[in-house]
């Protein structure tokens, strides 16, 4: 009997739009929850302190869920921690839905954050893992497309629901249901990730084997230099930036009406108005994200939210501060290698310009690079037999071919990771702006014998900005005794 013919391979697109629909729900529930709270409140006879109750429950649920939801997707698969936690948002949503009484809405405002904070870390780790390399980016910042696209519909139906009182909340919980169970349907023909995959060979493990032997990466590794700088950085930025969406997400309506005596029709009009401009700032971001301009929008859109909220402190919650923070936030909240493009550059225009902006990608100080050590690499650049072959390997039309393989193949090389079974060292330059560090982790945790050696203040070139350093490591690791 034939063997039957390999599965097609995956397209990492849809599986990121697939994974990622996760940020829509979420920013679909946060929304429709701001708007059904106060519609819900003659009728289910909420007070304030019990709106912000509710509000503050699916907060918290959303922390937790979050700090249990990569743990859960290690130890038992991406996929099925995706198809039970989208199980469990239904149930949720459906609960809001229905709500008769204050009860019902606690119980579901639990069962939604919870569920929702523990997809959205599985969704991320999963676009990620199955995203080719050169478009990593690009793929995770679709979910800050697919979030915003959540605002944007929850905030239309939102102009309609508010005419219709608590069968208008209802409507907007419905519509979440309705998504949920859409995108579960889509979700079971999503496979599971190769690295995951990867790592659960690598440990001889079965697909009904013991999960709890999976462990995809130390948490100590998070804990030394270089990491432990960047975690601590990044956990406080997420910290305080979510402090001010959430708190505008979820109560903004309600801050709306109590403070400037306005509807809440005026508000979801003025959001819809604020929508044209956060899907552009993102589209735009969508095309920066895997290049180095990405930290300079970064900054720009940070600022921008920062101005956003710093002006009702400033000049009090009135009409206009708060409408400039909604349309400040929304273009500045999206904003969230650059060597191997200069690279192709050159080779497709070989410019003695076009080689100095390549090399200085590849030093961390730019002092390195001397008249005589550029004057040395024009001449060896410029060879004809070295422009054959730097066009050959880094040029337009080869790394088009090289993506498009990528794109293709059912299972990425850095999938045989594991199976490198020799001691294995790794060196890395902390500013390396051709692979960045991050790229580091990959192998890290997947090489089973592998340690990571980061050098400081130094680019690509490492055996040559820090040729001192970078050689005392490597003679140390050849030398060393093997274990027995």
């Amino acid at each position: 009997m034939p063997a039957p013919p390999p599965a097609p391979p995956p397209n990492p697109w849809r599986t990121a739009v697939v994974a990622g629909m996760a940020s829509y729900l979420d920013a679909g529930a946060i929304v429709s929850t701001a708007t059904a709270l106060v519609l819900y409140r003659p009728h289910l006879v909420l007070d304030d302190a019990s709106i912000g109750r509710i509000s503050a429950l699916l907060t918290f649920c959303f922390a937790v869920g979050a700090l249990a939801g990569g743990r859960l997707g290690d130890r038992f698969g991406r996929r099925r921690v995706l198809t039970v936690t989208l199980l469990l948002y239904l149930l949720g949503t459906l609960l809001l839905a229905g709500a008769q009484d204050p009860a019902m809405l606690y119980a579901g405002a639990i069962v939604v954050g919870l569920s929702i904070g523990a997809d959205l870390p599985v969704s991320l780790a999963l676009i990620a893992e199955e995203a080719p390399p050169q478009h990593k980016g690009r793929m995770i910042a679709l979910s800050g497309l697919l979030w915003a696209v959540g605002i944007i519909t929850a905030t239309l139906l939102a102009t309609v629901a508010t005419q219709f009182g608590q069968t208008g909340a209802r409507l907007l919980y419905g519509h979440l249901v309705l998504v949920a169970a859409i995108v579960l349907t889509l979700r079971t023909t999503l496979r599971e990730s190769a690295e995951w995959t990867a790592a659960r060979e690598q440990k001889g493990v079965t697909a009904d084997g013991p999960a709890e032997e999976i462990r995809l990466g130390a948490l100590r590794q998070l804990c030394t230099r270089p990491l432990l700088a960047t975690l601590l950085a990044t956990g406080l930025y997420y910290a305080l930036w979510n402090l001010g969406a959430n708190t505008n997400g979820q109560f903004g309506d309600f801050l709306w009406v109590k403070l400037t005596d306005h509807t809440v029709q005026s508000l979801t009009t003025l959001k819809a108005a604020a929508i044209p401009f956060a899907v552009a700032a993102l589209l735009i971001f969508m095309r920066v994200a895997d290049r180095p301009a990405r930290r300079r929008w970064f900054l720009a859109g940070t600022l921008l939210a920062l101005t956003g909220y710093a002006l009702p402190v400033l000049a009090g919650p009135t009409p206009f501060t708060l409408a400039a923070l909604l349309l400040l936030t929304a273009i500045g909240s999206p904003a969230p290698s650059e060597g191997l493009n200069l690279l192709v550059e050159f080779a497709e225009n070989p410019t003695r310009d076009n080689l100095v902006q390549w090399l200085r990608a590849m030093v961390h100080d730019p002092a390195r690079l001397t008249d005589e050590l550029i004057e040395e690499r024009w001449a060896s650049a410029t060879e004809p037999a070295t422009l054959e072959a730097s066009r050959r390997i880094y040029g337009r039309q080869a790394m088009a071919a090289i993506m498009a393989a990528q794109s293709h193949d059912d299972r990425p090389i850095w999938a045989a990771l594991h199976k490198v079974t020799a001691p294995t060292l790794l060196t890395w330059g902390r500013d390396d702006r051709v692979t960045p560090l991050e790229n580091a982790l990959l192998p890290l945790r997947t090489i089973p014998k592998a340690e990571l050696h980061v050098l400081p203040d130094c680019g690509h070139w490492a055996m040559i900005e820090q040729k001192e350093a970078w050689e005392s490591a490597v003679l140390a690791f050849l030398t060393r005794p093997e274990a027995d």
